[in-house]
């Protein structure tokens, strides 16, 4: 026998099979153009080969790698990685290269695979390290802890989000208007109001929504639904925005002022409206016909004279409005109400605008309105 000492330069990447078992010592033969390598250290490697070049033996020293999962940042934590470590080293089925374990995870993106099962719900995932992070919801092990407030939260990039309330860290920046967000689920939230993307849509009127929270809420107004309800005199709410809007009336709270005119709101929102009375701002326009609006909520109404769309429907009749505030005018049919009183004569009426006419036509209470 000859022996032949080889020094081998650079290892190129290795071939995986597909069955992700543990490599075997490759089996070569002098014709064997692209033999399958293992990674192996910058030592020399001795080849024992017999004349007729058939290989006896292979002695070399390989690096065992074992399956190290490669983690996106929100995935992975301290407590993930120290859980992984309690995973059998000598496994083979674990003792895979790195590349075979990232290419087998980016692979279940495009085929949907989820082979990680949650035995308490039946979830799946396509990385253990997500299961590891859903099974404390069940554990209720909340391993992060608020060195400022003491919360505890389940994942590590949870507490780093909330540590941004502390910090008033907002590194998410708007490149169209400069705003800044301290997530970044808010900036793209955000960018919707200025691309025009709504991709949550009600399947019962084909509405749609740039953001989730307002398809909840609106699929509210086709089941009837009112889960938010207040505690000082049970009056109910589809929305929690209303009640707490609601909730100032009790409290009297209006913590925004405007300075200029001394003016207080209850809502953020509130003395935007206001601030724009007094700017003449009008920044949400019809794309139909250009008109302009002050509020949100207005142009909002005013495309439903485009859509024909009638939302608001009479539980007595069936019949239907394009807004809130005709189908309470119609409910006064059924209910007999007639909330507007004349002052001189007392007759009352059902709407406001009858309660005018009436002032104007009749002299002694046209006197009394003058």
């Amino acid at each position: 026998s000859v022996f032949i000492k080889e020094e081998q330069e650079e290892s190129e990447p290795p071939q995986m099979k597909e069955d992700l078992e543990e490599p075997e010592p490759p089996q070569m033969k002098g014709d064997q153009e692209e033999p399958e390598l293992l990674q192996v250290k910058e030592d020399k490697v001795e080849l024992c080969i017999s004349q007729d070049g058939e290989l006896l033996d292979l002695k070399q020293e390989i690096d065992t790698l074992k399956e190290i999962p490669t983690y996106e940042e929100n995935e992975t934590s301290e407590a993930d990685l120290n859980t992984q470590q309690k995973i059998d080293p000598q496994n083979k089925q674990q003792r895979i290269p790195t590349i075979s374990y990232d290419l087998k995870t980016h692979i279940r993106t495009h085929t949907g695979e989820k082979p990680f099962l949650c035995k308490e719900c039946g979830s799946t995932f396509i990385q253990i390290s997500h299961l590891y992070s859903h099974m404390r919801i069940h554990t209720g092990e909340k391993p992060f802890i608020c060195k400022e407030c003491d919360k505890r939260f389940r994942q590590n990039s949870d507490l780093k989000i909330h540590m941004r309330t502390h910090t008033g860290e907002k590194p998410f920046f708007c490149k169209e208007c400069a705003k800044s967000f301290s997530q970044k689920s808010h900036l793209y939230s955000h960018m919707r109001t200025h691309t025009g993307e709504k991709p949550f849509t009600c399947k019962e009127c084909d509405k749609g929504f740039s953001l989730i929270r307002d398809l909840r809420s609106h699929m509210r107004t086709h089941i009837g639904e009112q889960p938010f309800t207040c505690k000082k005199c049970a009056e109910r709410f589809s929305d929690f925005d209303n009640l707490k809007t609601h909730m100032g009336t009790h409290t009297g709270e209006m913590p925004f002022l405007r300075k200029e005119c001394d003016k207080h709101f209850r809502q953020k929102n509130d003395l935007k409206k206001h601030m724009r009375t007094q700017t003449g701002e009008k920044p949400f326009f019809c794309k139909e016909c250009a008109k302009s609006f002050r509020q949100k909520s207005h142009l909002y109404s005013h495309m439903r004279t485009h859509t024909g769309e009638k939302p608001f429907t009479c539980k007595e009749c069936d019949n239907s409005f394009s807004h809130k505030c005709n189908l309470k005018r119609h409910m006064r049919t059924h209910t007999g109400e007639k909330p507007f009183t004349c002052k001189e004569c007392h007759k009352s009426f059902r709407q406001m605008r009858s309660l005018k006419t009436h002032i104007i036509s009749t002299s002694t209470c046209s006197r009394f309105e003058s």
